[in-house]
């Protein structure tokens, strides 16, 4: 990744004061990429999202996916299709997140269009995960995720994670609003979060925007976690589960990972961070997102060419993970030579693990911690070269704060 340094970034997931009724509605991550009709990834100015990988034959389809990626409120008659210009779909699949349903669809007899067959249900959040080909067989993929809307006397908006979903130990509880908070402690007080497990759960404020809520220390193993929501008599509730504690640090000394599964090590993967010039950032992340395949693209980051070319063109890089919304990953790399991975530091913020091109290959590294990795899940990163803070607001980042000052971000305690 080329490192374009944007330390404090707001959550991807955002949520509403609507009519005087506090809107939240569940809200988590997903197994694939979540991106702009194009397939390239949709936060403003981050992090660039690939390693440059040279030249490549850049596929001509373009994927255009409607409503597009993050339009939420979404009504459940409106349109959803899934088209293609200069070339055709090739595959095209929707799936409502929390459930894992497939949602079922038709695709046009000329293959340039795809819509689904059934009306979609109220609060729910769907992604549609699109690929393509054109003329000389080069793919393209694109992706969104779509979030329909609620009925006007319930809890509309967003909260992360979603209700019903099991994550890891470093999943915090997010919550965003739309509109600047002025009463956070009227809000806050609205809110109640409690664990199975007894832990103490305190709100942090990082601005009139987000609202977090987190333990001292990761959530304990096999708790369920308990979202209590109250606005003017009406009352939701969320829960969620805490699944087993999985611990991966990178060591950009080493240049390698240890992965450790409730305390015991599993598996030390070769690595390769980022490079002098574009250190990983150093710190506590937890993973927010899971592509299988993600299109990225270096004029979404200014990253050109003097023709305006980009700089990079990737339309499917493997096995990426978010780690932060400025842009960081750790993902599949299928262009390094073998000699890279635990020998050198090449990347451009990223943290890159051996992988094959299209991902089939599940013998590899980076298929291999992809599938055993879940949303919430904790990546350490260690003796990088970069000497900045990790912003505890860029992406999933609560645990770099110190307890001390967290509990002094709530507004009630």
């Amino acid at each position: 990744m080329i490192t374009v340094r944007k330390r404090h970034t707001g959550l991807m997931a955002t949520a509403g004061v609507l009519g005087g009724v506090l809107a939240l509605t569940a809200l988590g991550g997903t197994s694939n990429a979540a991106t702009t009709g194009n397939g390239t990834t949709s936060h403003p100015k981050p992090q660039a999202r690939a390693d440059q990988a040279g030249a490549q034959d850049v596929s001509d389809a373009r994927i255009e996916i409607t409503p597009r990626q993050g339009t939420h409120n979404v009504g459940i008659n409106d349109p959803v299709h899934v088209t293609v210009s200069h070339g055709k779909l090739t595959k095209v699949t929707m799936t409502a997140v929390a459930t894992g349903a497939e949602i079922p669809g038709t695709l046009s007899a000329d293959g340039t269009s795809w819509k689904p067959n059934i009306r979609l249900e109220v609060a729910t959040r769907y992604q549609v995960s699109a690929e393509a080909a054109d003329a000389k067989g080069r793919s393209a993929t694109g992706n969104a995720t779509i979030t329909t809307t609620s009925p006007a006397n319930d809890f509309i908006g967003h909260l992360l994670p979603e209700n019903g979903s099991t994550v890891g130990v470093g999943m915090p509880v997010t919550v965003g609003f739309d509109k600047a908070i002025g009463d956070k402690a009227a809000v806050e007080s609205e809110i109640q979060v409690s664990s199975s497990s007894g832990q103490r759960v305190v709100g942090h404020w990082f601005n009139d925007h987000r609202l977090d809520f987190r333990p001292e220390n990761y959530w304990k193993p096999g708790s369920t976690v308990t979202v209590e929501l109250t606005r003017h008599g009406i009352r939701k509730t969320v829960t969620f589960k805490i699944g087993r504690s999985q611990i991966s640090t990178v060591d950009a000394r080493t240049k390698q990972m240890t992965v450790a599964r409730d305390g015991k090590t599993i598996k030390t993967i070769p690595i390769s961070s980022g490079s002098p010039e574009h250190p990983t950032y150093n710190g506590q992340m937890v993973i927010s997102e899971k592509f299988r395949q993600i299109h990225m693209n270096g004029a979404t980051v200014g990253l050109t060419e003097k023709d305006g070319k980009p700089a990079y063109d990737i339309s499917a890089v493997p096995h990426a993970m978010r780690l932060t919304d400025s842009g960081t990953f750790i993902h599949g790399n299928y262009w390094g030579a073998d000699s890279v991975f635990g020998k050198a530091n090449t990347s451009h913020g990223c943290v890159g693990l051996k992988d094959v091109k299209g991902g089939g290959d599940g013998k590899q590294p980076a298929a291999w911690f992809f599938g055993n990795s879940m949303i919430g899940d904790v990546v350490i990163v260690k003796n990088s070269e970069d000497k900045s803070m990790l912003a505890p607001d860029n992406g999933l980042s609560d645990w770099n704060m110190p307890w001390s000052e967290w509990v002094a971000g709530s507004a009630t305690s």
